[in-house]
């Protein structure tokens, strides 16, 4: 049976070691390298050479495989045999591995193979070696001084495959020198993976020399090692020139392939032809790119679904290039394909190569593969007559293309009976349905049906070799509804040409409107809907217009000579419809005006010079019945062409200048007499109010007074006159009923009955206003009671208002204890120490506050009075002098304990 395996990368060189014992028995190859000289050409099945495997008796049965199956095949007994018809011109790119395998412990062995062409071999090389490869140091010259020689030689490369699977320490190579056959060295390594990180990796036997790997390698972690060789004798003394020593790490196929994205997505249109590129995947390999263990090959595992064919897509094997390669794609039908791709390495050899997979998901896009098409050939609908903007029918069409795309979306076109373009047809954006739309008023006296032939395409073309079936056009049959239109004028508005000033009930012209319902028996009613003026009378039957007034251009309701009057004309319809129209009349001007100054008011100095009043004249008419004028000052009053004068400045315009020297001032009225240019001219005395002023040296009047308040006439002169009067009246009769009112209250207040009042009270008379700063009164009199007039020396008959009648004063006993006060504040403390004597007058030693005089008077403030416990004998007989209000205290304080 023929084994075959990956492509191996070469093994580790391994040299015998002199002068050494036999090793104990390992299990493996005889040798690591094997080299074999082969004939130039090698015919197939023709035996190669035999590999020796050692199983130490511990070994089961063991499996062999080659690294290129597709040249030699190995037998189960170890015989290599040509599996083709080979050509040996020239060394192999790489070296043939042979890789031994136990199926029990799955312990594996490689051994490297030298094929060498017998043309190129002079001396047949023993097929097996059991000794190291021994590196010896150069040799240099020894004397007094060390010298540094140079090297003649470079130690080639020791290659050692990764992951090998020991036993450990695995010999490499010995390293001497040939200065220990005369004394004793060591040898050691420096450099990464022996005393560097990653260390441990590699060490020497430091008396013989032999360097091994300590463990299994990764090339996909470290490729390769520079080490360095030292010999130093037993004192440590370098005796040889350090050696560089290269380890290369031979890559095996341990790394599986590993696709960048386990998903792929990608597109092709429906009807590609074969060929077309699709899309692209790759993966990665961590084995070397350079070997079969990093080459890379794909294929298609499955497609799903396998419609219309099986193999509808391909892949390039190196690349991952897919491509159709089968026509029938069809979005339709089948939108996606899942394919699965797998990525083997060893140059995609199913035996030895390691594979991986991907899903690759090609989504088939949409062409414009399938037009739209109708679901009926005929659609039908209505309208009522003169709407606009409303849907008559719904076209419906069917598309398999994708929806909400432009080869779906459809595209409505009117390609017949509709040669006025009063039909529209827009696309509903969700249904993708057509609107039939009226975009014109259509009239049902015109035409009472509709037949429209109507396209349906797609906003983009068809695809090539695609065309159009009958079914995309169809045809739509619209009925047009009668309904009762409005009556309408003819012309409108209309317009009359008519001289102002025609009388009434005179007949302009007719207006009359029209019925655009033919088919419909109706009459019509006019009426008259706005008439500024309230000049004209429309006939409801037949829209005669008549006049009910004069006709005046000159009136307000007039604008530019036109005057507008609108009508209303009702058909009998039901429901009833109406129609409005507008009468223009133009009138035409006569001289019916006559001209007046203008301006009517204006001021001139004293003095003429050098003043003067420029006028024009203002009339309703147009020329030619306006200006220009005729200026002529009136011969009544006669002072006014004594004083005046008038001068003519053009048609339109005169000067009124002063003609004497000097005028006094004030308002003076000029009646001047205009006359227009009409062909029946009119004339009119209009009155100029000119204001007479002293004037400064400017030229300027300097009165206060101005002319339109010197101007007022005779009527509101008296209103304003008896305004003022009728206020004046009714301030005298307000302050009249005031001091009435003020005697009243100062009668009842001095006709109180003193045996009515009570004592201790206080009588609030009037309020006095804004405090005791604000009155005319002399404080002193209260300072000074005694200073009053004594009632002897008023005239006899004579009685102030505030006295109380005459009658016989009462007598009271005199008290002689205490001297009057000299102030009115001494006299009230004395009265409140005798009211407090008094059980039985109340409020019964309770803080009584009568008032707050106020920062600015002069008399002393009662809350300084206090209430005193102790009071003595007062005479109060002089209260009798001060008048009838303070007689009430001579008799409370006065009278004896009785």
């Amino acid at each position: 049976m023929t084994h075959c395996c990956p492509s191996f990368p070469p093994p580790p060189l391994q040299i015998a070691a002199e002068g050494r014992g036999a090793p104990p028995c390992r299990p493996g190859f005889s040798e690591d390298v094997f080299t074999v000289v082969v004939p130039d050409i090698t015919e197939k099945g023709r035996p190669l050479f035999n590999v020796r495997f050692v199983d130490c008796g511990r070994v089961g049965p063991v499996r062999f495989e080659c690294s290129n199956p597709t040249d030699f095949r190995i037998e189960a007994d170890g015989v290599v045999y040509a599996a083709r018809t080979i050509q040996h011109s020239a060394p192999a790119a790489s070296p043939l591995l042979i890789k031994a395998s136990d199926a029990t412990t799955l312990q594996q062995w490689v051994a490297q193979v030298s094929l060498t062409p017998s043309v190129q071999q002079v001396a047949a090389p023993p097929v097996m070696s059991e000794d190291l490869k021994e590196i010896a140091f150069p040799s240099r010259n020894v004397d007094s001084q060390l010298k540094r020689t140079k090297r003649d030689w470079v130690i080639p490369p020791i290659n050692v495959p990764e992951n090998s699977r020991g036993p450990f320490p695995l010999e490499l190579v010995r390293i001497r020198s040939d200065h220990d056959k005369n004394r004793s060295l060591r040898y050691s390594v420096t450099g990464p993976g022996a005393d560097q990180p990653p260390t441990g990796i590699f060490i020497i036997e430091p008396i013989s020399g032999e360097l091994s790997v300590n463990k299994p390698l990764d090339r996909e972690h470290i490729s390769n090692f520079h080490l360095r060789a030292h010999a130093v004798d037993l004192n440590g003394n370098q005796v040889e020139n350090p050696i560089d020593i290269v380890i290369n790490v031979i890559d095996m196929n341990d790394n599986r392939p590993e696709f960048t994205h386990q998903i792929w997505n990608g597109t092709v249109p429906e009807g590609s032809k074969p060929g077309t590129f699709v899309m692209t995947v790759t993966s990665v390999d961590k084995d070397d790119p350079k070997t079969a263990n990093g080459m890379l090959r794909y294929k298609i595992l499955s497609q799903n679904p396998e419609s219309p064919t099986s193999n509808m897509f391909t892949i390039n094997n190196k690349t991952g290039g897919i491509i159709t390669v089968a026509a029938g794609l069809d979005r339709e039908k089948v939108p996606q394909y899942t394919l699965i791709i797998q990525a083997t390495d060893m140059e995609g050899n199913p035996m030895y190569g390691l594979s991986n997979t991907a899903t690759a998901v090609i989504r088939v896009t949409d062409v414009n593969d399938n037009p739209p098409e109708f679901t009926a050939e005929t659609f039908f609908g209505e309208v009522p007559e003169n709407r606009v903007n409303v849907i008559v029918a719904n076209l419906t069409v069917t598309d398999k293309d994708q929806p909400n795309t432009p080869a779906w979306n459809a595209v409505y076109k009117i390609t017949g009976g509709d040669p006025t373009g009063r039909f529209s047809v827009p696309t509903d954006p969700t249904t993708n349905e057509g609107l039939v739309t009226v975009v014109k008023p259509i009239d049902y006296e015109i035409s009472r049906t509709y037949v429209l032939t109507v396209e349906a395409r797609n906003e983009v073309p068809l695809a090539r070799g695609i065309h159009s079936p009958r079914q995309s056009t169809a045809s739509v049959s619209i009925r047009v509804v009668d309904v009762n239109e409005s009556p309408y004028f003819e012309p409108n508005p209309k317009l009359i040409k008519l001289d102002e000033g025609i009388a009434a009930e005179s007949t302009l012209t007719t207006f009359t409107a029209q019925d655009p319902d033919r088919y419909m028996q109706q009459s019509i009613r006019y009426s008259k809907l706005s008439d500024p003026a309230n000049w004209l009378r429309i006939d409801p039957n037949t829209g005669r217009i008549t006049t009910i007034a004069v006709l005046d251009r000159e009136s307000p309701f007039v604008k530019n000579s036109l005057y507008n009057a609108t009508f209303l004309a009702a058909d009998s319809g039901v429901p009833q419809a109406s129609g409005t129209g507008t009468l223009q009349i133009h009138l035409l001007d006569i001289n019916d005006n006559a001209p007046k100054v203008f301006p009517q008011e204006t001021e001139v100095c004293q003095k003429p010079e050098p003043n003067a009043i420029n006028i024009t004249a203002l009339d309703g008419d147009l020329n030619p019945n306006a200006g220009p004028f005729a200026f002529e000052l009136a011969h009544r009053p006669s002072d006014v062409r004594r004083n005046w004068t008038i001068t003519r400045v053009s048609g339109d315009f005169a000067q009124v200048s002063l003609k004497i020297g000097f005028l006094e001032s004030g308002i003076y009225e000029i009646p001047i007499i205009i006359t227009d240019s009409g062909n029946l001219p009119m004339s009119n005395t209009s009155y100029l109010r000119i204001k007479v002023c002293q004037c400064d040296m400017n030229g300027d009047c300097t009165d206060q007074q101005h002319i339109m308040a010197a101007g007022l006439g005779t009527g509101a002169i008296i209103s304003i006159l008896l305004c003022i009067i009728i206020l004046l009246i009714l301030v005298l009769m307000f302050v009249v009923w005031m001091k009435r009112r003020d005697k009243e209250r100062q009668a009842k207040q001095l006709l109180i009955d003193p045996e009515d009042d009570v004592r201790d009270n206080i009588l609030k008379y009037d309020e006095e206003g804004g405090g005791e700063e604000d009155q005319d009164y002399d404080l002193s009199q209260l300072q000074q009671p005694d200073t009053i007039e004594p009632d002897a020396i008023k005239p006899v008959g004579i009685r102030r208002l505030d006295e109380r009648p005459l009658h016989p004063e009462p007598q009271y006993p005199i008290r002689s204890a205490a001297p009057h006060p000299g102030d009115i504040g001494d006299f009230i403390n004395e009265g409140l120490k005798a009211a407090d004597n008094d059980p039985t007058a109340p409020p019964y030693d309770s803080l009584l506050v009568f008032d707050y005089e106020g920062s600015g008077s002069t008399a002393g403030s009662l809350s300084s009075l206090n209430s005193s416990s102790s009071g003595g004998d007062q005479d109060y007989d002089y209260l009798n002098d001060w008048g009838p209000r303070f007689r009430k205290l001579a008799d409370m304080y006065g009278g004896s304990d009785d």
